[in-house]
């Protein structure tokens, strides 16, 4: 069975002279206005959030992936060269986000949000955990259409030739990740919110987030070719894996601070 080829993509979704959207660009604009439509139709009977505060989370969570995003792939994956041309540092139009990163803006830019506007950060980040698998999920596809993030080399049927990688049949890592990552750990987040006890248990649905894509995504880069100007960071271990695995404890520690909690409150 001959592998598929892939076309190059265009990875401009569309433009009006010189503005010109990208997909990468629809991926974050759909995973936060998805995340603002679930709080607000959940808010509708939770009450967690004042009106004021479902205005300004649009820019508080765009700013917060946009910083972390694009500082964390500075620090994590391209240092070197960021310190060498630290003017590059804001060309986000020249590529280059963590997820990683943008987590942990989020996570920041959540504690100021909470702070403010007088909510327990748990409670906003046990909901927007499970709305924020679909932007992984649409960003993942954003990077198979951009031909970025692209697997090793593969014997597998579902190898693929990227046009842009050599001749050869690599792994489309990026749809495992869009699977495994967004669509899946969706429908698991949402249906514990949905269908157990568990939304109760401030700061569970975080915990059980970051722990599940911390096991995914170590399991997944040994199908994803590290990135080129980083390589394996210590033996076969890649920057994805290292970054993981402190997702995972803190994943677990939440779990177990929330159920505790929880037991005490009862």
């Amino acid at each position: 069975m001959n592998p598929i080829i892939l076309p190059e993509f265009d990875p401009v979704f569309f433009s009006i002279g010189p503005i010109a959207i990208r997909w990468y660009s629809l991926a974050y604009i759909a995973g936060v206005l998805i995340t603002y439509f679930f709080l607000k139709k959940i808010n509708k009977t939770e009450k967690l959030f004042s009106e004021n505060a479902l205005e300004n989370f649009i820019p508080f969570i765009i700013i917060s992936i946009l910083v972390g995003g694009r500082l964390g792939y500075v620090l994590f994956y391209n240092f070197k060269y960021y310190l060498a041309h630290p003017h590059n540092i804001l060309a986000f139009w020249q590529g280059g986000m963590s997820f990683h990163g943008g987590l942990l803006g989020i996570i920041i830019g959540m504690i100021i949000f909470a702070k403010i506007y007088r909510i327990d950060f748990f409670q906003v980040t046990d909901r927007i955990a499970i709305t924020g698998c679909l932007g992984i999920f649409f960003g993942r596809i954003a990077n198979f259409i951009n031909l970025e993030l692209y697997g090793r080399v593969t014997e597998s049927r579902l190898g693929m030739v990227f046009p842009n990688a050599g001749d050869l049949p690599r792994h489309p890592s990026q749809l495992y990740e869009a699977f495994f990552e967004g669509l899946l750990m969706f429908v698991i987040l949402f249906a514990l919110f949905s269908l157990t006890k568990i939304r109760n248990y401030r700061g569970a649905i975080s915990g059980i987030f970051l722990m599940l894509y911390g096991l995914f995504r170590i399991f997944l880069e040994n199908f994803r070719e590290p990135d080129q100007q980083l390589g394996f960071v210590f033996e076969k271990f890649t920057m994805g894996q290292m970054l993981s695995t402190p997702l995972i404890i803190c994943g677990i520690l939440i779990i177990f601070r929330s159920i505790s909690l929880n037991k005490k409150n009862n």
